[in-house]
């Protein structure tokens, strides 16, 4: 199958573009420098010159694929990046639309788009908040689920971890090292049940091989604490734990310093159910202890 994909230099592109190949599907992935093109022709996939803001070739390569994967994020949050969002999954719907036979289109929401409040609504089918850490997302939700000629898949992750990256684990890891101490949130005891980079692939895969339109909550087996994964960090860093209060950590990571105090209540089954997904039991705290994140930090 062709697949056409964007974001495939990134965290979860990367690892989407080999598990991708593996499965042996012919791969095209958007590429906006010459580095980002050698990458993807490493990785055995074909570039495809352009970014999000060439929306031209974005239909047009869409058009062509058998399949469409919407990988690319952009932690800006700005109107501008909003405006660009927007505009590319539009143009990549059009391009899928086009054929006769719908065709799978999987795009990357995020689990965030359910708000902050600690009795929100987690379900699928939840009614979203007009706020959350990424409205564009939902916005972008709507386009992907409004279009009749594709098979809409969306996929809302928790924290995504594994192979010594995510923004926010690796975001955790360089405060702690810059400031001196591995900090947690007022209690910390908020917990998140995250999935690994290569369990979610496997889920794209599955959802590209036997589609099935709809939304999907995405997690893995294994909850942690942001207080248990503080500890994590400081026994990598070698750096003390501390509590800090919102106002603190807002100091270091800015607005984005609220996501800290969520608790997150995914429930993966219809993901699992649809797809025949099995998520491993892995465990972010032990890949940060003597994991991937261990490693990273070595080097």
């Amino acid at each position: 199958m062709k697949v056409f994909i964007t974001g495939g230099t990134g965290y979860l592109g990367t690892v989407l573009v080999e598990h991708l190949v593996k499965a042996g599907h012919d791969v095209a992935g958007l590429a906006r420098s010459d580095a980002g093109a050698t990458r993807l022709h490493e990785a055995g996939a074909t570039p495809v010159a352009g970014s999000l803001s060439d929306t031209a070739v974005l239909e047009g390569a869409a058009a062509a694929a058998d399949a469409v994967v919407h990988a690319a994020v952009d932690y800006a949050m700005t109107d501008e990046s909003a405006a660009v969002e927007l505009a590319a999954v539009k143009a990549l719907v059009a391009g899928a639309a086009s054929g006769t036979v719908p065709k799978p289109f999987i795009f990357t929401s995020t689990a965030l788009v359910y708000g902050f409040e600690d009795d929100r609504d987690t379900s699928e089918d939840a009614v979203l908040p007009e706020v959350s850490a990424q409205p564009v997302k939902v916005a972008a939700e709507r386009i992907v689920r409004g279009e009749a000629g594709i098979s809409g898949i969306v996929f809302r992750a928790g924290l995504v971890f594994g192979r010594g990256g995510s923004p926010v684990v690796t975001g955790l890891i360089q405060s702690a090292q810059h400031t001196g101490t591995s900090i947690y949130v007022g209690h910390g005891e908020n917990a998140w049940t995250p999935v690994h980079v290569d369990d979610l692939a496997d889920l794209y895969v599955a959802a590209i091989e036997r589609p099935v339109s709809g939304v999907y909550n995405v997690a893995g087996t294994v909850p942690f604490t942001f207080r248990a994964l503080a500890g994590a960090i400081g026994d990598l860093t070698g750096k003390p734990v501390a509590s800090v209060p919102l106002e603190v950590a807002e100091q270091n990571f800015g607005p984005a310093a609220r996501i800290l105090t969520t608790t997150s209540r995914l429930d993966a089954a219809k993901a699992r159910d649809t797809f025949g997904w099995s998520p491993a039991p892995r465990s972010l705290i032990d890949d940060v202890r003597s994991g991937s994140y261990a490693e990273a930090a070595a080097k």
